[in-house]
């Protein structure tokens, strides 16, 4: 099995060592052939709490580190 990762937007940075990430996935309609943005949130381990909102990030699928998180930081992409 491989290990899924991904691109998104830090959304909130409120929580001690955890951040909130938004996902945005563009999705072609069935019917009608309209792009439609599909946005997942994930509840991401930032354990030096480095990140800022708006920041543009790469996180990794990961155990689970506790209730809700199950993501971790591979790299800081974009700072704002």
């Amino acid at each position: 099995m491989t290990i899924k990762e991904t691109f998104g937007t830090v959304i909130s940075n409120k929580m001690n060592k955890t951040i909130t990430v938004a996902v945005k996935q563009p999705l072609k309609h069935k019917k009608y052939g309209k792009i439609i943005n599909r946005t997942n949130k994930y509840y991401v381990h930032d354990p030096n709490n480095s990140c800022d909102i708006g920041d543009q990030i790469k996180i990794q699928e990961t155990k689970p580190l506790s209730k809700k998180k199950r993501w971790k930081i591979i790299e800081l992409i974009k700072k704002t």
